[in-house]
């Protein structure tokens, strides 16, 4: 049967074979089609091993090819029919350029230098003694270039000895033999270059921790020898003899200069000091800062031995300032014919002082509401001389129906916000000094105060202020704290419409679960807790494909509270309002591994529980877990997804506006990232998780059979989805967007709940309810 698309082919393919870009070609030219290898290894090599070489070396390959479809060079068919425009920038010229490509040529001078990579190569790798040739096969004006590649077993190291150079330089040979226990060259592995390359650059990090500024990788120097019989390399890491003494001697800090507003220092001029301590000098003429931050952000001192991890730190602790735009630092040697002493410089250009920033969005949700959002933000950078942040932001959004099919259950909402932000670049605590040349990075002290109202029209209006003070600090490049000993939140609500609650909690469908929401909605209630998370980034290796992320936090509140209440009878109060007592306990594992230079392989287990005990029957529904959404599983939309295998109805949602929200949530997610080229990234990936109650609270409200309570059943509840994604990179922002689907609902029958094989992507009605599309920016994860 002949069918519309066997005529194009056909067609297109005639087409094809009457064009030709031949005759385009410059006398005694062909046009390169690409190149093949051939292995031919050593009886002793695995076929597997052999084909993992090959395909290192494939991509090494240069040039590459023209594009080609069906096996012609179409572009480059272009490129001659188009010609050479008169103006580059033309049209003409324009479409030629983003169109065609010129031709690659075939040469026996590429195959010949491929060939000598190709044999660098493996001997790089450490497969001595392999070889490779190549040559060229033209036929119609095309060539192409075979490679046949002599492979040989490859060397492992048998010992690994670090060479210490003589007794004049005693304090550098000690340091080196220091450094030499964690090498990366261990026995056993094979012998790579990289792996050599990067254990010099290990060496030179650590011995610039121990005061030796100028060394470099380039005076190490690591001996291979080969001169055994069993495919065995013994390595010998030494000095190269012409090393600089430069490089050998420790260096000491004498002077540390801070100019402040980017000015030059002049060596033969005494500065104009504003501050001076401990061999810090700051000058800053129009005296914009106090020099206590300076003092506390570097770690340097007079006398102390220079180290590149007090050096990296100092210059982090000042772009964190967030006052500066640029940063620049130098060392000099002080000048004397023995000198070991270095003066350091840091210049800085401020930023601007005051700014103002004013963001306006717009959103669409499932239940027929259109909403946007005004958002004004004032940033003070130097409040009080001291680099302290005064951030004032204020919000104003409404979500509102739009369109003559208007739903009478659906409220419009109306919310207006405004929250003051104070932080500090060091403790505020009494009796407590910052230890620069200790810490990692400078403490931080946050005071934060906000105020919201919500108001859903005809129904209630919610009014929310909030008190926070935090800390935040870290020890080491590695670990993260922040602790919030006092966090102060006090909901009220007003102006309730009783009789219009009434109205749609009495409907015959709404379910029980709303009548205790309806009634917390009706509670004033107060939340005073304290809060502490940790987020632990362990180091990688060097060369490691393996990175991880550790995130874990606690959130407690009503104990102090409980301590200040007065008169408790069935329900506690402070200050004539009920006080919230609850636990949540949350925890993120982030895995992240390197398959090759385009592809990575991304995952992610998240899991947390609050406990609600004492004053409260419930978790505050601003502190529990919802669901869904673009950065959870994506295939459910956001808060449509549990409490375990409970559904959420349109009554549900058009009371609530968000739906579904659970006291324990557990999730997984893994996605494959294959980068196509500079500004696209593909990804596949599947999620699976849900939320679930902690507790019935009461047969009238939660009844059994509706499974929102996690039980040792919880994983016939879990919900599973997938899909493909694209990721537009640009330099200022990632935007992802997702297309997923559900593979198992868990509120369906328990042996229905995987729905593979009610896919009809053919279907409007399936499409629209079981494709959801996100689009959000950054990853998930």
């Amino acid at each position: 049967m002949i069918t519309r698309f066997n005529i194009i082919f056909v067609l297109l393919a005639v087409w094809l074979s009457s064009c030709s870009v031949s005759r385009y070609l410059p006398p005694n030219e062909s046009i390169y089609t690409g190149a093949e290898v051939k292995m031919v290894a050593d009886s002793t090599i695995a076929s597997k091993v052999s084909k993992t070489v090959k395909e290192e070396i494939e991509p090494i390959i240069r040039p590459k090819p023209n594009t080609v479809l069906l096996g012609f060079p179409y572009k480059v068919w272009l490129y001659y029919v188009l010609g050479e425009p008169k103006k580059e920038k033309s049209f003409r010229g324009w479409f030629r350029k983003r169109f065609g490509e010129p031709p690659v040529f075939a040469s026996r001078r590429a195959v010949t230098t491929n060939s000598a990579i190709i044999g660098n190569y493996l001997n790089n790798e450490g497969y001595f003694r392999s070889s490779a040739t190549g040559e060229l096969t033209e036929s119609k004006r095309k060539s192409k270039a075979t490679y046949t590649v002599y492979l040989k077993p490859r060397y492992t190291i048998n010992s690994v000895q670090f060479i210490k150079p003589d007794s004049n330089i005693s304090v550098f040979s000690k340091r080196l033999g220091d450094v030499a226990p964690k090498t990366l060259l261990k026995v056993g592995n094979p012998y790579r270059l990289s792996v050599i390359e990067e254990e010099r650059n290990r060496v030179e990090r650590e011995l610039k921790k121990q005061g030796f500024y100028y060394f470099r990788p380039d005076y190490l120097i690591v001996k291979a020898d080969t001169n055994l019989n069993n495919h065995k390399v013994n390595l010998y890491v030494e000095l190269k003899p012409n090393t600089t003494q430069l490089a050998l001697k420790t260096y000491f800090i004498q002077n540390i200069y801070v100019i402040s507003d980017n000015g030059s220092l002049k060596k033969d001029t005494v500065p104009s000091l504003v501050g001076r301590r401990s061999g810090v000098r700051i000058v800053d003429p129009s005296q914009s800062y106090k020099p206590r931050i300076f003092f506390d952000a570097i770690g340097f001192r007079r006398g102390a031995m220079y180290s590149s991890e007090v050096h990296d730190v100092s210059l982090s602790r000042l772009i964190n300032l967030k006052n500066f735009k640029f940063v620049k630092n130098q060392f000099e040697l002080v000048p004397r014919s023995d000198s070991a002493f270095l003066d350091v410089y840091y210049y800085l250009t401020p930023l601007k002082k005051k700014t103002l920033r004013a963001e306006i969005s717009a959103v669409t949700k499932s239940n027929n509401l259109t909403g946007t959002q005004f958002n004004l933000t004032w940033l003070n950078r130097n409040l009080f001389r001291g680099a302290e942040q005064l951030r004032l932001n204020a919000t104003a959004g409404l979500d509102v129906q739009l369109g003559g099919n208007r739903n009478a259950n659906v409220r419009d909402f109306y919310r207006t916000s405004f929250e003051a932000e104070l932080s500090f670049p060091r403790f505020v605590l009494p009796f407590y000094r910052v230890r620069p040349e200790k810490s990692q990075g400078l403490p931080k002290t946050t005071l934060t105060t906000g105020f919201e109202r919500l108001t859903q029209q005809g129904l209630y209006t919610q009014t929310s202020i909030k008190f926070n003070w935090g800390y935040s600090w870290r020890k080491s490049t590695e670990f993260e704290h922040t602790l919030l000993p006092i966090a102060l939140n006090i909901v009220q609500p007003t102006n309730i419409n009783g009789e219009a609650f009434l109205n749609l909690i009495t409907d015959p469908f709404a379910k029980p679960q709303d009548l205790l929401r309806y009634f917390r909605i009706l509670e004033n209630r107060l939340i005073l807790g304290a809060q502490y998370n940790v987020t632990y980034t362990p180091t990688p290796r060097p060369l490691s494909k393996n990175n991880f992320v550790f995130t874990g936090g606690i959130d407690i509140a009503g104990n102090v509270a409980g301590l200040l209440a007065k008169g408790r009878d069935e329900v506690g109060m402070v200050f004539g309002i009920p006080y919230e007592q609850y636990a949540r306990f949350d925890f993120e594992m982030r895995y992240y591994r390197e398959v090759s230079k385009t592809m990575k392989w991304a995952s992610r287990v998240l899991a947390g529980v609050g406990i609600p005990y004492g004053n409260s029957l419930s978790m505050p529904q601003f502190k529990q877990y919802f669901g869904g959404g673009t950065n959870g599983i994506r295939a459910f939309r956001a808060r449509t997804l549990g409490p375990g295998s409970y559904q959420p109805d349109s009554v549900t949602a058009s009371i609530f506006g968000n739906a579904s929200f659970g006291d324990i949530r557990l999730e997984a997610s893994t996605e494959l990232r294959l980068r196509f080229s500079q500004y696209f990234e593909g990804a596949m990936f599947v999620d699976a998780g849900n939320i679930w109650m902690y507790r019935n609270y009461d047969d009238s409200f939660y009844l059994p059979e509706d499974n929102a309570v996690f039980t040792n059943q919880f994983y016939k509840q879990v919900a599973v989805g997938g899909g493909l994604g694209l990721r537009i990179v640009t330099p200022f922002v990632l935007l992802r967007l997702d297309l997923a689907t559900p593979f198992r609902k868990p509120w369906l029958p328990e042996n229905e709940r995987w729905v593979f094989n009610q896919f009809d992507f053919g279907n409007k009605s399936w499409r629209k309810e079981n494709l959801v599309f996100n689009i959000a920016v950054g990853y998930s994860f």
